[in-house]
């Protein structure tokens, strides 16, 4: 068991746990330093993918929008021309 674990950990489970530990320190340092919390990295994040949410339906929402407005000018037209064609005779 200790062999797994060690594999999946990729060092011996105290090692990691002292790697881990000293990093913890570093990276609690200089987001003291930027005066940033754990739960202002998470609010980041959060806000991001709503506001990417929220992107992703606005394009949808505009793409429909102009789905509409153009289709007010090709189907008429397209309409047109087929009538038009269909009364001229072909050779």
């Amino acid at each position: 068991m200790s062999n797994a674990v060690t594999r999946f950990l990729g060092d011996s489970p105290l090692r990691v746990l002292v790697k881990l530990i000293i990093l913890s320190i570093i990276v609690g340092m200089i987001m003291s330093f930027f005066g940033w919390r754990p739960w202002d990295v998470i609010d980041a994040i959060v806000a991001f993918f709503e506001r990417f949410w929220d992107l992703g339906f606005a394009v949808i929402y505009d793409s429909v929008e102009y789905l509409l407005v153009g289709a007010a000018i090709v189907v008429p037209l397209f309409l047109v021309f087929r009538l038009l064609s269909y009364r001229s005779p072909r050779a």
